[in-house]
């Protein structure tokens, strides 16, 4: 099993057992948390160029009003080409990030893992401002709150993918790193997004969604299928740290190992029946 993120360090502490326990339990549970996030990314990133970009090159664009309602319209161009530009990006995010968190590819081949990194960087940048140009241009079909907190999600993804470059030819190797894991953080949030909804239409049968997005419950996911996401990085970084305690480290390693399992069950689900047929159809078609 190789190391996927950055090695944790170890000061000795008054309680050097409970120390090493965090210290071992915060690594395993971080590498099982990448390799199942790698896993469903990759097959969310295959299902989204199987649906959206078949539908985009077959010319059959009302197939994406089948899972958001106005998605596509005739009038619409320049919406449309935002929108189109955001799912392409965003499936070449999916497949190529989790890539990037490989800690040998960096070592061992640096230079593929710059030259991915910069279509990375890129396809975060044209996804940002693909979605960016459909909100400006024809707004979310739920209204006020969803427009302030999707573009919010836009924003934090140009930053961040611009602090990553920037301080990788900086050679500010740490910060590059913080930056990098704040951009995939960013960069999982659409299937996050579906990930929730599938959960709690499960659960709650729906309570507070509505068709139109603007319910209580859609109000909440405008925000939420990405602030989360960077809270357990912070919490991680932190933990990760050589002065954190062992309460911090087994905290860290709790909310990794709970959301872990959370992705675990939705990637089956979702495999099941709805990311296996369309990407099945989509192979069977070359």
């Amino acid at each position: 099993m190789e190391k996927v993120l950055n090695d944790t360090f170890y000061q000795p502490e008054r309680h050097p057992q409970l120390a090493k326990l965090s210290i071992q339990s915060l690594h395993w549970t971080s590498i099982l948390l990448v390799i199942t996030v790698w896993s469903s990314a990759a097959l969310f990133g295959l299902y989204i160029l199987a649906f959206y970009a078949s539908a985009l090159f077959e010319g059959k664009l009302e197939r994406w009003n089948q899972m958001l309602p106005r998605l596509y319209e005739q009038n619409t161009t320049t919406a449309t080409t935002g929108i189109s530009l955001h799912f392409a990006a965003g499936g070449i995010i999916l497949i190529l990030g989790s890539i990037q968190l490989i800690n040998s590819v960096r070592v061992r081949f640096p230079t593929v893992h710059r030259w991915i990194g910069r279509v990375y960087i890129l396809a975060c940048l044209l996804a940002a401002v693909g979605g960016l140009a459909f909100i400006v241009t024809k707004g979310t079909i739920g209204g006020l709150v969803m427009n302030i907190g999707f573009s919010l999600y836009g924003i934090l993804m140009f930053i961040s993918a611009i602090q990553t470059y920037r301080f990788a030819v900086a050679g500010q190797m740490d910060r590059h790193r913080l930056w990098a894991l704040r951009l995939y953080a960013l960069a999982i949030g659409s299937w996050l997004y579906r990930m929730d909804y599938g959960f709690w239409l499960l659960l709650s049968n729906g309570l507070g969604h509505t068709r139109s997005f603007s319910g209580p419950f859609d109000n909440v996911m405008a925000f939420f299928f990405y602030i989360p996401n960077l809270l357990v990085v912070e919490a991680y970084t932190r933990a990760s740290t050589y002065k954190a305690s062992p309460a911090l480290r087994l905290t860290a390693s709790f909310m990794l190992l709970f959301a872990t399992g959370f992705l675990l069950l939705g990637t089956y689900y979702f495999t099941l029946f709805y990311w296996g047929p369309a990407i099945s159809t989509w192979l069977s078609g070359f």
